[in-house]
């Protein structure tokens, strides 16, 4: 095993006992929690360690660092996730690798996300991303749409050809109410998908925590946690 294999190996088991204790403090089973790994800025001979690791979820941020990576990586089972905020020139080729794109805010994405999909003859799993920062009718800080525009989207969502509607995402808010307030953020969050999932119940996946703040993530419910500098550390980065 190569040093950073190993290196790799032990970040990841430290990940998941953060993870099995969280579980095991919620009441949970540590089977309702999917790692996502964030692999953003890391090389594509990483994402391939984490698949001989056992790893089958990654996410990334930055179409132009995702692309070629997939790409490289074409040949493994994985699911690809695209976490960032989604520029409308970079809908085609996303929608030509991501599996679920998370980061779905506003409509006009819908609309190039369904022609995407339907052009590359694939269906692309979507969550609505939600600003717990924004006022309604605005843009998070950090993107996402305001609460009372989950409704919208995700009708939107739910009837355009190509996509599926697969449930809700969240970052941590840095300002606005729930500011340093982690775990009631993901608890509102939850709040939002069992609202959602009364008119749609498939739409059950929940997106919240990351390598700061998953045990709060866990506590409140979250089915996906989004790990990036816990599991690779600090190392050459791409670009």
């Amino acid at each position: 095993m190569t040093d950073r294999k190993k290196e790799l190996a032990g970040s990841l088991a430290t990940v998941e006992e953060r993870i099995s204790a969280a579980c095991a403090a919620a009441g949970r089973k540590r089977e309702e929690v999917t790692l996502i790994v964030v692999t953003k800025t890391y090389p594509a001979s990483d994402v391939r360690l984490l698949h001989e690791l056992g790893v089958r979820n990654v996410a990334e941020n930055r179409d132009q660092d995702a692309a070629p990576k997939a790409a490289a990586c074409s040949d493994l089972d994985l699911t690809w996730h695209f976490v960032g905020q989604l520029q409308t020139n970079k809908v085609r080729s996303v929608a030509g690798y991501a599996d679920v794109v998370e980061s779905v805010d506003r409509l006009q994405l819908v609309s190039l996300l369904s022609a995407a999909a339907i052009r590359a003859e694939r269906e692309l799993g979507c969550l609505i991303q939600v600003a717990l920062d924004a006022e309604s009718g605005e843009r998070g800080e950090r993107g996402g749409v305001a609460p009372d525009g989950i409704g919208e989207l995700a009708t939107a969502v739910a009837e355009a050809p190509g996509l599926r509607l697969d449930g809700l995402m969240t970052v941590a808010p840095l300002a606005g109410p729930y500011a340093g307030r982690q775990q009631a953020a993901f608890e509102r969050l939850m709040e939002f998908s069992s609202s959602l999932r009364a008119g749609h119940p498939a739409a059950n996946m929940v997106s919240a925590g990351m390598s700061a703040d998953l045990e709060q993530a866990v506590a409140a419910g979250a089915t996906h946690v989004r790990v990036g500098t816990a599991v690779l550390g600090d190392r050459p980065r791409l670009g």
